[in-house]
């Protein structure tokens, strides 16, 4: 039997094949600290030799990717100045790699078939980390969290909250059969017992704030695209105006309060300091790409130390901007920064001029998630992590041009769920 080429890189024909490669690089990313080398070579598997299947397909004119890659390229290049070279070039290559896997999905993965494998993958990390998963006890806090099989209660909360939004697009976003809605509602409970379990603040905010701004966006989305804009720029002035009286009305301190937490957000904000204080010896390009968390490093270990990480690895500033300014400096900043800014505002932008499609709404709220996590996470500066590979995949929709996402888009409908 013959098994044509479309069946792995035609999107909307190759659905099976992609629904798996999507969902076993998703229990990758949740496990791979698990399983080691093995899971991550599965991961290559999944992804490069389909390069060979069709490059021009498969790969695309790169020329268009020069904003994707700009970062990456920073931390590769920063091999030259890093304080630990060896560190920072297998970190460097194993990023680059994790983009270029990332790419080739955003390529011959349509959206439909992307939120398919997304589900189940999440569905699946889920269910092993209620099987074989653990409570953490807080030593900061002095509380107990469901960490599930993972060791932070945030990570276990992140993919519940990928588990929501997915469950969530279903039935607002993507046009699924009733079989689909019915399973993805199914999915979506587990997510939030989850969600519940790992207490875990920040993925229950950052999980109500995007469902509640694409159900804005979307009751936005019904008119015409003038109007869109004008509604959505009054949405947004009514936010910031609520947002501003909830603030001052103390509803900081009664969030924080909700999850047992202090003004210090358990110990964020000296973290934040301390991050700070360290990025001012080399405030143009940092120390070099993950070469602060380093065994041996002294100010890397008193940090472990004083907030009881064993396992001297695994930390980090809890600050998507910070991490970067101490590792690439100002210059990692800025093309952080744009590159984010870059996808956020280019789905929008989509979303508000342009024709509507699913794909656009589906990846702004993928990519509002990630944002508003970079706040008090790490989620996409670091290789084999389903943040990278959202956000890249992501990017890399918006860089194929809008006719070919058209036909895509329309090539898988009637073949998803």
């Amino acid at each position: 039997m013959k098994i044509q080429r479309s069946s792995f890189v035609e999107p909307g024909r190759n659905f099976g094949f992609a629904t798996i490669a999507v969902a076993m690089s998703v229990f990758v990313f949740a496990y791979s600290i698990i399983y080691g080398f093995v899971s991550i070579l599965i991961f290559y598997v999944l992804w490069l030799p389909l390069i060979l299947l069709g490059y021009r397909k498969v790969l695309g004119n790169y020329a268009r990717f020069y904003w994707i890659f700009a970062f990456a390229l920073l931390a590769c290049m920063s091999f030259a100045w890093s304080a630990a070279p060896s560190v920072t070039l297998r970190a460097s290559i194993q990023y680059a790699t994790t983009i270029i896997c990332a790419l080739i999905a955003s390529r011959i993965v349509d959206t439909r078939t992307f939120a398919t494998g997304l589900s189940i993958g999440v569905a699946v990390v889920l269910l092993y980390s209620l099987a074989f998963g653990q409570f953490q006890y807080d030593e900061l806090d002095g509380s107990y969290s469901f960490t599930g099989a993972f060791s932070s209660k945030n990570q276990l909360g992140f993919f519940a909250s990928l588990g929501i939004y997915s469950a969530f697009s279903s039935f607002f976003i993507l046009r699924t059969s009733k079989l689909w809605r019915v399973t993805s509602l199914l999915f979506g409970s587990l997510a939030v017992y989850c969600l519940i379990v790992s207490n875990s603040a920040t993925s229950i905010v950052a999980t109500i704030a995007t469902i509640v701004i694409s159900l804005s966006l979307g009751a936005a989305l019904m008119f015409s695209p003038r109007n869109r804009r004008i509604f959505f720029t009054i949405g947004l002035v009514l936010f910031a105006a609520a947002a501003a009286i909830a603030v001052k009305a103390g509803a900081v301190e009664f969030l924080l309060g909700a999850f047992g937490k202090d003004i210090t957000l358990t110990g964020r904000t000296y973290l934040w300091q301390e991050g700070l204080k360290a990025y001012q010896g080399s405030p143009i390009f940092g120390i070099g790409y993950q070469a602060y968390w380093v065994q041996g490093f002294s100010e890397a270990e008193r940090l472990w130390d004083e907030f009881y990480i064993d396992g001297r690895s695994g930390f980090h500033f809890h600050n998507t901007y910070i991490e970067v300014l101490v590792e690439l400096g100002y210059s990692g900043l800025i093309l952080i920064c744009l590159f984010i800014a870059a996808v956020v505002f280019g789905n929008l932008r989509l979303l508000l001029i342009e024709k509507y499609t699913p794909q656009a709404h589906l990846m702004f709220g993928v990519a509002l998630l990630l944002l508003i996590r970079s706040f008090f996470e790490i989620d996409f500066i670091q290789p084999y992590t389903i943040g990278s590979f959202l956000l890249y995949y992501s990017a890399g929709q918006l860089a194929i041009p809008q006719r070919v996402s058209t036909k895509l888009h329309q090539a898988s409908i009637g073949r998803q769920p």
